[in-house]
């Protein structure tokens, strides 16, 4: 595919795309070829409903205009290429928790033309290496009051600008001093690369999805224009940080394009929604189905009537959660699958086009069907590949499991799923090793390597195990070395160890102690074994317990006992 020429002079990431023959079929998209999506954002929003509306709300009930924002964002983008010398192209990591500040610089980064890298406030200095080094990352702005792990990443020529902490060389001082002068946005290309969001390998590699200004507006102008519809009078909230597509999407994109308001909230959880909810009138809800199953569980007295949209993705959404919450609150949640490699949601229903149970069908502009190993459709009603396509797709930064998520021009999601008679998708499970716990993914791979990175531990193999409020959690096979004996303090270590090297979330929260794992003859690691188990939940307790007689069987001999 031909590229438009480009507005980057840091062409880096243009130079890393995967080659063309690897590209996915893209699906038309009716853009311009300049584009900027900041710009489009938040200039034209101004120019259409003027700068007086709301567009961004605190928790202790501060609001921003959209007005204010412009200006903001428009000081911030003229410290970044000014003193801070960021040019068309650099990839500018950004840090903190869900702040209107970190959404100011987004966009602050999209104006000026640079490329956006927005990770977790979580992250350890371990992950942030990986993902730095991935992206030649040169510049970061981040929350003083996030700065610790970042500032221990060992990258060379990485420059570190705090926000908020008052510093000599804090962005806000910087923006401050360049006045109010607008920013007129760089004319960038509508396939110039605006945003690279990183995403769990199965391998425990991260990988780096290469977004395109284009793709910031076609999610908007697919899944929140076709089957969200929201409205100028919205107001925005959810749980997922900005550091996700998901909440970068519906905190910030979404309610954006339309020209409505979010209330961004440092502390998300669901305990934190509920009174949030009421408290802001909240009408359109972000998060994850067992967001909802906790908030179902708290006691009443939270006054929802404002809610009218609620959308969850990240995990499957079972049937009775939903009902459930249709008979708490009279909405029906908006269920729908996405992908960071895909951006956003791509397969969803709304309203009376809901059925329980299901996804729902492919978003208007995009397509699905479900393939078999070779790539071939398979009949309605058959398990097999989900495979997609549309005006977004997979485009990793130089790396070789692009052939993997990419064939013959489809989108592979690693999902298995089922194409019902009616058109309708049905989720089956996770195709591959990765484990999808409460909306976040973990793979297995680098939680087994921090695990090995503890003395006491011989070997591991992390798998995930069905749970009823998480959907699964990552479950820890350890064989402990001689004379380390497992228990309580032996598990609190452990986990202490990961934490110390992973975001928290990654955590197992589950150890199995083991005399050995099941290997082939050759020494292969025989994961479907332990998934086995662990889907059976046999001797499975929180730290240890008898060894399974039927995993232990199958670590010796390699016989398939356990499927």
């Amino acid at each position: 595919m031909e590229l438009t020429p480009s507005a980057h002079r840091d062409t880096f990431a243009r130079d890393h795309l995967p080659p063309a023959d690897q590209w996915p079929t893209l699906l038309e998209s009716p853009y311009p070829p300049q584009l900027n999506c900041g710009a489009e954002l938040l200039d034209r929003t101004v120019e259409r409903l003027g700068p007086d509306r709301p567009v961004f709300r605190t928790g202790d009930g501060a609001v921003w205009t959209y007005g204010e924002l412009r200006e903001r964002v428009d000081r911030i983008a003229h410290a970044l290429t000014g003193p801070l010398g960021v040019v068309p192209g650099n990839r500018v990591l950004l840090r903190g928790p869900t702040t209107p500040w970190l959404a100011a610089c987004w966009l602050a980064v999209m104006k000026a033309g640079a490329i956006a890298v927005t990770v977790l406030a979580q992250q350890r200095a371990e992950e942030l290496a990986a993902m730095c080094e991935i992206a030649a990352v040169r510049h970061a702005l981040c929350d003083a009051r996030s700065l610790g792990e970042l500032t221990a990443v060992r990258a060379p020529g990485l420059r570190i600008t705090p926000y908020g902490g008052g510093t000599p060389n804090d962005l806000l001082r910087l923006a401050a001093a360049a006045g109010p002068a607008p920013y007129p946005a760089v004319p960038t290309a509508a396939d110039d690369i605006a945003l690279i969001a990183f995403t769990s390998g199965t391998t425990g590699r991260p990988k780096g999805c290469l977004h395109f200004h284009r793709d910031v507006l076609a999610v908007a102008d697919t899944f929140s224009a076709s089957v969200l519809r929201p409205r100028p009078d919205d107001v925005f909230a959810g749980s997922p940080p900005l550091g996700f597509t998901f909440g970068l999407g519906g905190l910030v994109i979404f309610p954006m394009r339309a020209g409505a308001s979010s209330l961004l909230l440092e502390r998300a959880g669901p305990r934190q929604l509920l009174p949030a909810i009421a408290e802001h009138r909240v009408s359109v809800l972000f998060t994850a189905p067992t967001a909802y199953r906790v908030m179902l569980a708290e006691p009443g007295g939270h006054d929802l009537g404002s809610l009218r949209r609620c959308v969850s993705a990240g995990e499957n959404l079972p049937a009775a959660t939903w009902r459930e919450w249709l008979d708490r609150t009279g909405v029906r949640i908006i269920n729908g699958i996405g992908a960071t490699e895909l951006l956003h949601i791509f397969i969803s229903a709304a309203d009376d086009a809901i059925r329980p149970g299901t996804t729902g069908v492919p978003v208007p502009g995009w397509q699905a069907r479900v393939v078999d190993g070779g790539g071939s459709p398979v009949a309605d009603g058959t398990p097999g590949l989900l495979a997609v396509r549309g005006p977004v797709g997979c485009r990793y930064l130089d790396d070789p499991r692009q052939r993997e998520y990419v064939r013959d021009g489809w989108n592979l999601t690693g999902d298995t799923y089922v194409r019902e008679p009616d058109g309708y998708f049905r989720y089956v499970a996770r195709a591959d090793d990765m484990i999808i716990s409460a909306g976040y993914n973990i793979a297995g791979p680098e939680v087994e390597d921090a695990l090995l990175g503890h003395p006491d531990v011989a070997e591991a193999a992390v798998v995930g195990r069905p749970d009823a409020l998480r959907g699964e959690i990552a479950v820890a096979y350890v064989v402990l070395r001689d004379g380390v004996a497992p228990g309580e303090r032996t598990t609190a270590a452990l986990t202490a160890a990961v934490r110390a090297r992973l975001t928290p979330y990654k955590c197992p929260r589950a150890f199995v102690y083991v005399d050995e794992l099941p290997r082939t003859p050759t020494g292969k690691l025989q994961r479907f074994r332990l998934r086995a188990e662990a889907h059976g939940g046999t001797g499975a307790q929180g730290h240890g317990g008898p060894r399974p007689e039927a995993l232990r069987d199958a670590a010796r001999s390699g016989r398939k006992t356990l499927e």
